[in-house]
């Protein structure tokens, strides 16, 4: 039996999810269909239900509707909760539908397998403050660093997320206050994005040779890599390796079956 599968989003034709997914199912032997669904902006809950209705075993949930997911599902894992958005719905055996959050863990284990950066006491800053680096957090102190700094343009947003976390190790910081150095900087803010023009100002001072540096958006060199570009850092890397990731943890979700990514992650690199 063919299983069905899906990811919703609005903007989604440019989605590598249905590929990934597709070369997951022939490592493990598993039929699956797995189609793109444009779903107008106000109608997720209905697309949703119909998909389900028609026999659906689950969806990956790309933007805008991470927020409507996390409201339309029947129960959430506590990363989830903790992330407040749901990219991926899994239906249990007893009809429920369960919420799910992989991008922190896709991103962690990027960050650790594939690129090889330890996060245990380093000292971390991330640049933004929205669902992106909401969706992470946690799994981020989970690997406890010495410290987060949150720095986003409207620093309440930072200091909102601080609180959310409730964490010691979490600081908000405005990015005008930021000066000294790294060991890993993570960029989870779409600011710029898609304008080939736009810069980030940000000081040299806060890379080292040995910083690692990161931007969870792939595909695109964005204003944070550019800025990055001619400054001395240990590793420079964008999130193509994290939706990998968390697909594939989407997968052991819906199949009980771990996936190996490597091969995965370098045959769509050779395609980029």
């Amino acid at each position: 039996m063919t299983a069905k599968l899906a990811v919703f989003g609005n903007p989604v034709a440019h989605s590598l999810s249905p590929v990934i997914h597709g070369l997951f199912g022939e490592l493990a032997g598993i039929d699956l269909h797995y189609a793109k669904r444009l779903v107008p902006r106000d109608d997720f809950a209905a697309a949703a239900r119909d998909f389900f209705a028609d026999g659906g075993m689950g969806i990956n949930i790309t933007v805008p509707f991470k927020i409507d997911a996390y409201d339309f599902v029947d129960i959430r894992s506590a990363l989830a909760e903790d992330a407040g958005a749901v990219n991926t719905i899994v239906r249990q055996r007893d009809g429920l539908l369960r919420g799910e959050n992989t991008d922190g863990g896709g991103l962690v284990a990027d960050l650790l397998f594939n690129l090889g950066w330890s996060l245990e006491g380093k000292s971390i800053l991330i640049l933004g403050a929205g669902g992106a680096v909401q969706g992470v957090l946690r799994s981020l102190l989970d690997q406890a660093p010495s410290q987060i700094i949150i720095a986003n343009r409207t620093y309440e947003n930072a200091v909102k997320l601080v609180k959310m976390a409730k964490n010691d190790h979490v600081q908000a910081r405005r990015l005008d206050e930021l000066l000294e150095p790294f060991d890993i900087i993570i960029s989870g803010s779409s600011a710029g994005l898609g304008r080939s023009n736009e810069t980030m100002s940000l000081p040299a001072t806060l890379l080292t040779a040995t910083t690692c540096v990161y931007d969870m958006i792939y595909g695109v060199e964005t204003p944070f890599l550019r800025w990055a570009k001619d400054l001395p850092a240990s590793q420079k890397a964008d999130g193509l390796g994290m939706l990998v990731e968390q697909a594939a943890i989407a997968f052991e979700l819906w199949f009980d079956v771990k996936v190996e990514t490597r091969s995965v992650l370098d045959q769509l690199r050779k395609q980029s």
